[in-house]
């Protein structure tokens, strides 16, 4: 028996056809498939890839004799953003974009969802017309406007009560599918899905007299979060609720804390430090999200010249000796030192890091985690991996002298010794371990290298507009006038798919001295920075800004982004 075709599907089968997009096979097929599954037609579509949501949306709208509207860059006014309840804009995934003559006008992905028009007449207690829009567009504006989890929020507000979920095993559950009944837990959920899916490294939730900010580093870059209008008023039942799932004190709020989550989303693990701080206004709460895999990458994908590359490959290949990586915190020291054992791990390695935390679990390789608390610091545990009869030993960062004393002499026995040190450059590594108390001899002969780094945005290809230099600007920084022939300099401008930043990821810039003949001596003599500095420039080192300059005229990066990672002075060497 036929199944019989609603005055719905038969309207809905016109304007497909009247779209130009479709066959009248594939509009039947289309009906089909959405009845069967339920879905959106525009779902439908996509899924089958006849159609980019945006272009079919399109097409629709000029077929229904309504407007198409793209949601990015829209300047709504808040006296039209009021029309509509928070509910009603998250409930259907809609957002009011304009009012004209008593009449809204409200943005939908999918016009065809049963009883839509009366129920936002009803919400909106006026006449409503559509407008179609891409599912994104909509989202992303209702965060913008609304801010993140308003509507929890709201929910939150009417049922004038907040509650805690026991802690347990939802913590390990899956934050795309958990259904989370306890409002606070659901905002707390949606806060950490949110920077996730920008690629957030840090969120900091920093109590203000009247509100309470939320910020997500984003590449390096602090950037607000739209959030609700009265989150302040729930402020100490979202800072508890992040220390239940820390595992931290609640009634502890004077003195500063430190815990940690593990979280799964989308089947990746992810783990969370959280730190406490007492503020005038109330704990200021930062969240680091570690991914646990994807820090593992290869030598190639660091940004790396391809001489300097092949610089490295030597170094870190070596049978002996300390290779040390330089820069300040965030300068992704971590990520290269996992990069070099990734390259070098082989069956017949033995590899032992100390760290701490413990940023990226590698198979193969003996991590250990530092705990002060009971004694395990660098110094003690490095002394007993060399019980351990280890090739190669990674040290998260040298703090001290016992550390330094203890690595070197690993190098000067036999063992590969990979670590970090705080310096602006790679020269200033040298003296920093001398002003440790490490006699100038023993630098000398354990060191290998010393590569310093810095992390620069990559511009959007997708939106990177060419820039026209201003000479005399360029001359001021010491931009090598003489290379512009090389490739264009390009800006930032912003898109969809780099959410308007004009930046998606980041890649290192370096510079690297390899402790040759000519540097030994100059360090042996207890020389300066500088002296070091110089001579490695006259052996054909290149300074980070120098390689922040040749990623620049490759279209990689901006001028802007390479000032605001390195020092004003690293050029007056050179002049």
């Amino acid at each position: 028996m036929q199944t019989p075709v609603s005055p719905q599907s038969t309207k809905l089968a016109s304007l497909l056809g009247r779209s130009g997009l479709f066959t009248e096979a594939q509009v039947a097929e289309l009906l089909e498939r959405q009845q069967q599954s339920g879905r959106s037609i525009t779902d439908v579509v996509v899924d089958q890839g006849l159609a980019r949501e945006d272009q079919f949306l399109e097409a629709l709208a000029k077929a229904m004799g309504i407007p198409f509207v793209r949601l990015a860059d829209a300047a709504i006014e808040s006296a039209v953003l009021e029309k509509l309840s928070t509910k009603a804009v998250f409930q259907y995934n809609v957002i009011p974009v304009s009012q004209d003559n008593g009449t809204l006008r409200v943005a939908t992905h999918d016009p065809f969802v049963p009883g839509l028009l009366d129920a936002l007449r009803m919400a909106a207690g006026q006449k409503v017309r559509l407008a179609l829009s891409p599912a994104a567009d909509i989202a992303k504006a209702a965060t913008k406007f609304y801010g993140v989890g308003a509507d929890t929020l709201e929910r939150m507000i009417q049922d004038d009560r907040i509650e805690l979920a026991p802690e347990g095993d939802e913590l390990k559950k899956d934050l795309g599918d958990v259904d989370q009944e306890a409002s606070v837990v659901k905002f707390v959920n949606q806060i950490i899905w949110e920077a996730y899916q920008d690629r957030a490294t840090d969120i900091h939730l920093e109590p203000m007299e009247t509100s309470l900010r939320i910020r997500y580093r984003i590449d390096g870059v602090l950037h607000q979060t739209p959030v609700p209008a009265h989150l302040k008023r729930f402020q100490a039942s979202i800072i508890s609720r992040i220390k239940v799932m820390a595992n931290m004190d609640i009634a502890e709020k004077r003195l500063p804390q430190d815990g940690r989550i593990s979280l799964k989303i989308r089947g990746e693990d992810i783990d969370v430090r959280v730190s406490t701080m007492p503020t005038v206004y109330g704990e200021s709460v930062s969240l680091r999200l570690l991914m646990r895999h994807s820090g593992l990458t290869g030598l190639d994908k660091l940004g790396l010249e391809p001489n300097d590359e092949t610089v490295l490959k030597k170094l870190i290949t070596k049978p002996y000796g300390i290779l040390l990586v330089t820069g300040p915190t965030g300068s992704g020291k971590s990520t290269s030192l996992y990069a070099w054992l990734h390259t070098i791990n082989s069956i017949d390695k033995r590899i032992i890091t100390i760290e701490e935390p413990i940023e990226y679990e590698m198979a193969g390789i003996n991590q250990i985690q530092v705990r002060s608390e009971i004694g395990l610091s660098f110094a003690m545990g490095l002394r007993h991996i060399l019980r351990q009869d280890p090739d190669v030993i990674m040290v998260g960062e040298i703090r001290d002298r016992e550390t330094a004393e203890i690595a070197i002499r690993a190098a000067l026995t036999g063992h590969l010794v990979f670590s970090t040190l705080h310096t602006n450059d790679a020269a200033g590594a040298v003296t920093r371990l001398v002003d440790m108390g490490i006699e100038p001899f023993l630098v000398a002969s354990s060191v290998e290298g010393l590569i310093a780094q810095r992390l620069v945005r990559r511009l959007c290809k997708h939106c990177r507009r060419v820039k026209v230099p201003d000479p005399d600007f360029l001359r001021s920084i010491g931009f090598p006038l003489d290379r512009l022939e090389e490739g264009n300099i390009y800006e930032a401008s912003g898109c969809d798919e780099c959410r308007n930043t004009g930046f998606i990821g980041r890649t290192g810039i370096y510079e690297i001295i390899v402790m040759t003949d000519h540097i030994r001596p100059l360090v042996v003599a207890r020389a300066g920075s500088t002296e070091v500095r110089n001579m490695a420039l006259k052996h054909g080192m290149r300074t980070l800004r120098h390689d922040g300059w040749t990623k620049v005229l490759r279209g990689i990066t901006t001028v802007e982004e390479v000032l605001r990672v390195s020092e004003d002075n690293e050029d007056l060497a050179e002049t």
